[in-house]
């Protein structure tokens, strides 16, 4: 691809645009660290985020942007229109998770809500989500500082529901697009904590995987504990399904290929002698490819009643085995765009702004949902680090959605910000 060599004037420049954007990041920040400890101590539960997006629509309002407001339940668009030229959209999620808080911080939360099931749960941001809108104004706020440097439509998306993966497809189906446009470029990104704090990193293509959920309900005859020959235990038959699950990933899927199939739940029985007459399993499947990913599944409907039928269950008591909605595909780049938005990273914030990505798990996101539309809005996912360098030295770093989740969100605030505006405003340049 050819690029033009840049002067030593150009490279000042340049510089001098840098130092003053991560100055005018410096300044807000007060502001910022406020509004991140407020949705900190305040979270809440998927499709419930009401006060939070009241919150976030509210500071975008107060910075001129136009607010949309209940876009798939809770969700919201800010628009702000800047003369002729592309759309960008820029997303960021909301949710918390059902997780009693035992970071430690001074401002950790202590807060309850009743979950969609009518249960009470704890609630806490174990996920980073609260960066994430937070970075989302600071965006807002340096984007309007700078409209004598883009022309068009800037999209600011705060996205209810990630967690349960489901958000993002119902702000679409509730006409998301029809408000505010069909978006040229979408930006997103997450705080990581297994990188550095402030570091930045993105990948060409894959980001996350792919994820489904899976119900098997298997069935049986009930009989007394003492006459299990009388009945079809539907324990044992689970167990043996269980078992033969693994060997799709191990005897059907490429070894060199990542593939998940885990079994999260097994319910069944309601006393020692009893012989139950249905066991309930779940499961989620993860894979980094739509091929793999529909062999797991066809593979998982074809193993559990094959299982079955050897067990000897006749045919109208086979296992019922139903996906839970349409899942989340993998969370893929758009090459071309990644080259833009790395060239601009490591232009503005410098070489070393940015480290290797690496995959260390199966994590899944619901980001592909907003672009895989039609047509298909290319995109860029990047990460920011989360956590001190001397905490990943020692290994001290708390996993995501754990209760001793907790990130170096100063650095991680203001890293983001600053990436996530200088992306958009290469988005801008690059579709004028």
């Amino acid at each position: 691809m050819f690029r033009p060599i840049l002067t030593a004037a150009c490279l000042i420049a340049l510089s001098a645009q840098a130092q003053d954007l991560s100055t005018e990041i410096d300044k807000a920040y007060p502001r910022l660290e406020s509004l991140y400890k407020h949705f900190h101590q305040y979270p809440e539960l998927s499709r419930q985020e009401f006060k939070t997006a009241k919150r976030l629509g509210d500071e975008l309002e107060a910075l001129g942007y136009e607010v949309h407001r209940d876009i798939g339940i809770t969700g919201l668009a800010a628009v702000m229109k800047n003369g002729k030229g592309p759309t960008i959209l820029v997303r960021a999620d909301m949710d918390a998770l059902p997780i009693k808080e035992a970071s430690g911080l001074s401002f950790a939360s202590k807060q309850m809500q009743v979950n969609l099931d009518g249960e009470e749960m704890p609630v806490m941001h174990a996920c980073g989500h609260d960066m994430h809108i937070t970075g989302l104004v600071g965006v807002a706020e340096q984007m309007v500082r700078l409209k004598d440097q883009w022309q068009g439509t800037l999209i600011l998306v705060g996205q209810p529901d990630e967690e349960m993966i489901g958000g993002a497809r119902l702000m679409v189906e509730d006409g998301l697009y029809d408000k505010v446009g069909h978006p040229d470029a979408a930006l997103a990104l997450h705080v990581i904590g297994k990188y550095p704090a402030g570091k930045i990193i993105v990948n060409d293509t894959i980001m996350y995987s792919s994820a489904d959920t899976v119900n098997i309900r298997v069935r049986g005859v009930g009989a007394h504990g003492a006459s299990p020959h009388l009945g079809n235990d539907p324990i044992v038959v689970g167990s043996q399904i269980v078992n033969a699950l693994q060997t799709i990933v191990t005897r059907e899927i490429s070894p060199i290929e990542p593939a998940l199939i885990t079994v999260g739940t097994f319910n069944a029985g309601t006393a020692p002698n009893i012989l139950a007459e249905y066991a309930d399993l779940s499961l989620t499947i993860r894979a980094n490819s739509e091929d793999t990913r529909n062999k797991l599944l066809a593979a998982i409907k074809r193993v559990s009643i094959n299982t079955a039928k050897a067990a000897g269950v006749p045919d109208d008591l086979l296992p019922i085995v139903e996906r839970l909605g349409v899942g989340s595909p993998t969370t893929t780049n758009t090459p071309e765009l990644v080259d833009v938005f790395r060239s601009a990273i490591k232009d503005k914030m410098g070489p070393d702004a940015m480290i290797a990505w690496y995959q260390s798990d199966m994590g899944a996101e619901d980001f592909p949902d907003m672009v895989n539309v039609n047509p298909v809005i290319p995109s860029v996912y990047f990460e920011v680090g989360g956590t001190a360098p001397e905490r990943l030295a020692v290994g001290d770093v708390p996993d995501h959605h754990t209760p001793q989740f907790k990130i170096e969100h100063e650095l991680a605030i203001k890293k983001g910000v600053e990436a996530m505006t200088i992306g958009a405003l290469a988005m801008f340049d690059k579709f004028k």
